[in-house]
């Protein structure tokens, strides 16, 4: 994707970084000189080299990446020979896909660009990078030139590694290899001392192994990840980041240090680490920068090892008002007259990860109040609200959803959160309390809306009491959002929104659309945070009548939007046309086969 081209001098003045009286000054000198415009603001002490060279890059439609901030991938630094990085003093930085972006000095040198195109297999990005900054990042990426010492007494790392990773403020993927570097020495000490098995459970209270795993988390954190995949390979284990809704790799462990890593994750969250047969849950919790976070862990044997996956819930997200989920005015006006019913069901369905329960948390927040009894049952119960009674799930101990619901009849509520409707028996208790003046909240797993009745009929519940209980039913998906601060206008044709239900007149007719531009601060993706794609369904008399008699989905579907309901994919259109999100994004999570 190409970059808008600015003049250099023009872009320092943008941003900022040259005042006019300045460029007027060097404009002089240069008439005398003949020097270039840049190296004669850099000697008078106009502007700064990083400034130079991200005006440059802006000049010749080339990202500029800031190394000392960018977190550089161990999966694009591992395909290239350290022997080329150092010959052309350029770094790969990302793999996306087949696409390799390498961070250099000059990003005209084909030479550089072929040679690495060749070694990796990939189709070489340049982006133009400090040249200093580049050379620090080689040595400390590149194992010979990390700066990693090993002493006689199996210590290892550099100070300000240890010191960062000893405080969980790892400022980027390159501190891991110093960190492994470090825990591989431990290993090999501890190994020599003792068999594999022991070795392993003690390793995991082992400096190292500590730092490592605090690292692991605090970079997921802080890289905004939803999701930390730990996966054993056959010869490594690969850690992946899920940043909006989609994984990314983020490093390579050692096979060495996957049984001491695991075990190390596994007493954190409280399990039993001599028991690697069968899958295990667990929780984890952590507080950094003022905020708390709250990770579910769970594992699963494999061929190759336990797997691990560590859901990151973030505390704060329980408190987002609905106003900042993405709701379109009209959509916002009829979710808010819906829950202040003061009885009825009101649903919230799509697949797992779709944002379901931030957004009855977020309805829960706003109901919440000292006049009001709210109960919920949950399976885990992932965010704790003050003033909320809320019950866990506990399957072995006869504490069933259905079990918890009976018992919060007697307890006088007024709201109900149900966490999610499994069963029949849970749904007619549900229904019952909605039958008996309570607001009831829970979730389904259906594709929309309207489809949330028929998943009700099918589980067994009678027809009549659906149109008497349901008030509304909310469909979601959540779809990565452009970067505000780097995204470009492009036209399409008009006819190529017909997919999304736009109408047009002129299929000729051009419709201005924005895409993301990469950039180091969205991770060179484009994208920064998510949005959320809505279909509110509103029970009215006439679907009340259709789920009566079974009417089919699409008869549903028919008459919900005849009542106003924007389909998912409308909603996603919506957000194209306001520059929030893109076509294929809405495509990737709405679209599916035979839609």
């Amino acid at each position: 994707m190409a970059l808008q081209r600015v003049p250099m001098t023009e872009y320092l003045m943008q941003k900022g970084y040259l005042k006019q009286e300045q460029l007027e000054e060097a404009s002089k000198v240069q008439a005398q000189t003949g020097k270039d415009i840049s190296i004669i603001l850099r000697d008078l002490g106009m502007v700064g080299e990083r400034e130079i060279m991200e005006a440059r890059a802006q000049e010749q439609g080339h990202l500029f990446v800031d190394l000392d901030r960018f977190s550089i991938e161990s999966s694009a630094v591992n395909i290239v020979p350290e022997r080329l990085v150092k010959l052309h003093n350029a770094i790969p930085v990302k793999k996306d896909g087949m696409t390799l972006w390498v961070a250099m000095e000059n990003p005209n040198n084909l030479e550089a660009i072929d040679q690495i195109q060749l070694a990796s297999g990939c189709r070489v990005r340049p982006a133009i990078a400090l040249p200093a900054a580049i050379e620090d990042a080689i040595r400390k990426n590149y194992a010979s030139s990390s700066g990693v010492a090993t002493s006689d007494d199996g210590g290892s790392a550099t100070a300000a590694v240890s010191a960062a990773a000893a405080t969980g403020n790892v400022g980027g993927r390159a501190d891991f290899r110093a960190l492994m570097a470090q825990a591989q020495v431990q290993r090999d000490t501890d190994k020599a001392a003792t068999n594999e098995t022991e070795g392993d459970e003690d390793m995991a209270d082992q400096a190292p192994i500590i730092k490592l795993a605090n690292a692991l988390i605090q970079q997921g954190i802080n890289d905004r990840a939803s999701d930390i995949h730990v996966e054993p390979q056959q010869k490594s284990v690969r850690i992946r980041y899920r940043i909006d809704g989609v994984l990314m790799e983020a490093m390579t462990v050692p096979k060495n240090l996957q049984a001491p890593l695991l075990s190390r994750l596994k007493i954190m969250a409280e399990m039993n680490i001599a028991e690697r047969r069968v899958p295990q849950d667990g929780r984890i919790e952590v507080r950094t920068q003022g905020q708390e976070y709250d990770l579910r862990v769970s594992t699963i044997p494999t061929p190759f090892g336990e797997k691990c996956v560590m859901r990151i819930l973030d505390k704060g997200n329980a408190m987002v008002g609905l106003s900042k989920l993405g709701f379109t005015p009209e959509n916002q006006a009829l979710i808010d007259e819906l829950i202040s019913q003061p009885n009825g069901m009101f649903l919230c369905t799509g697949p797992t990860g779709s944002g379901k329960t931030t957004t009855q948390y977020s309805v829960l927040n706003k109901l919440n109040t000292v006049g009001v009894n709210i109960i919920t049952v949950e399976d885990p119960v992932e965010y704790q609200l003050n003033g909320l009674a809320q019950v866990q799930v506990n399957k072995k101990a006869g504490l069933t959803f259905a079990t918890a619901l009976r018992a919060f009849l007697r307890q006088d509520p007024d709201i109900i959160m149900v966490g999610e409707m499994r069963d029949l028996e849970t749904a007619e208790i549900a229904i019952e309390a909605s039958l008996t003046g309570h607001l009831v909240l829970s979730t389904l797993h259906t594709n929309d809306a309207p489809s949330a009745t028929i998943r009700l009929v099918d589980m067994g519940v009678e027809p009549y009491l659906i149109s008497a209980t349901v008030i509304g039913v909310l469909a979601q998906r959540l779809g990565r959002r452009i970067d505000p601060n780097h995204k470009e206008p492009y036209e399409v044709p008009a006819i190529d929104l017909r997919r999304f239900g736009f109408q047009f007149e002129d299929p000729d007719e051009m419709i201005t659309l924005y895409r993301g531009i990469p950039h180091e601060d969205n991770r060179m993706t484009g994208y920064k945070g998510r949005n959320g794609l809505h279909e509110l369904m509103v029970m009215n008399a006439e679907i009340a009548e259709l789920v009566t008699r079974r009417a089919p989905v699409n008869d549903l579907k028919m008459a919900a939007k005849a009542a106003g309901m924007k389909e998912l994919r409308e909603d996603g259109l919506a957000k194209v046309l306001m520059g929030q999100t893109d076509p294929e994004e809405v495509m990737r999570v709405v679209f599916t086969a035979g839609f």
